[in-house]
């Protein structure tokens, strides 16, 4: 098999999730329900933003993409995977998996770009509360926002662009949903490129997000800690603190998750979870942190619902 070449249309097999047949419309409910459960709070978060005017600041407008990258990353992986629970069909067409691939690692790399760009924020109006306006502008808000986004857009497309370039003779996908490493692992032709631009992409979205994130809370508990004020101290843990808990979390599952693709003696049931973790986790969490902690938009929930049952 690994002399033969598969064209583009050749259907692949995802890795067994060995579900008991007892057990799989429980795990098919579940899995539907922590979906709902992703679109429902992300879905919350954009539109109390979306619809409170007195949320267009440029800390809420950052966090209006971070439900929308948590979406794009449940998306992209919790429906194909119901629908391979439920039909009991590992099957998936190389088309799909790949456009699966881009969305994930999109989204794995708008988790670390997202956070970083609001640490800079909660950094500048911390540490510089007076300029502030003057540095946040709204153009530079803009610029910010759409250079993260089209920074990932092009890294996860050179990235899955040198993959497809190269002939594959095998159909096995080493993983229970498509990414980079998975794909690579289906060439039968040197993939050096590939493995030294993976390592590039990963190490310099770490160090940039870690270092940014380390300098920048840094600076701000420094700030915090000569402030005389206990009310600016309490507001700027409170603000910073969901952003924090986040970032940690997905930083344990993620490098768990690099390190799993390096070292081929890791349990594989434990990389299936670790690897469900990362897509589920912290779209579920997120929410429910920046909805509970940051005290503006926890008030306004309420307010999004009256005014729909008003109308109704």
């Amino acid at each position: 098999m690994d002399n033969m070449s598969y064209n583009s249309s050749s259907m692949l097999l995802l890795e067994r999730l060995n579900i008991p047949p007892t057990s799989v419309y429980l795990v098919f409910f579940l899995g539907m329900l922590i979906y709902g459960i992703i679109v429902f709070c992300n879905s919350i978060v954009l539109f109390t933003i979306a619809l409170q005017k007195h949320l267009y600041q440029p800390m809420y407008l950052l966090l209006f993409n971070l439900p929308i990258n948590d979406l794009i990353g449940a998306t992209a992986f919790l429906p194909q995977l119901m629908k391979e629970i439920l039909l009991d069909s590992r099957s998936i067409s190389y088309p799909a998996c790949v456009t699966q691939a881009f969305f994930v690692h999109l989204y794995a790399v708008g988790s670390l770009l997202i956070p970083t760009a609001m640490a800079y924020d909660r950094y500048v109006a911390i540490c510089f509360p007076l300029r502030y306006s003057s540095i946040m502008t709204n153009t530079h808000l803009m610029k910010i926002i759409a250079l993260l986004w089209v920074v990932n857009f092009i890294l996860i497309a050179v990235l899955l662009s040198l993959v497809v370039r190269l002939p594959r003779c095998r159909l096995l996908i080493s993983n229970i949903y498509c990414d980079n490493p998975s794909l690579v692992a289906l060439v039968c032709s040197d993939t050096s490129i590939n493995n030294i631009y993976g390592l590039f992409l990963t190490a310099v979205v770490q160090a940039l997000a870690l270092g940014s994130i380390l300098y920048t809370y840094m600076q701000i508990l420094y700030t915090c800690l000569r402030n005389k004020h206990s009310d600016a101290r309490s507001k700027a843990v409170q603000t910073c603190t969901p952003h924090l808990v986040s970032f940690i979390t997905l930083e344990m599952t993620s490098f768990y998750r690099i390190l799993s693709y390096r070292f081929e003696k890791t349990p594989s049931y434990i990389s299936k979870v670790v690897g469900v973790l990362i897509v589920t986790f912290p779209p579920t969490l997120n929410p429910i942190i920046y909805g509970l902690k940051i005290k503006e938009i926890r008030t306004r929930i309420p307010l999004i619902f009256r005014r729909k049952v008003a109308h109704i």
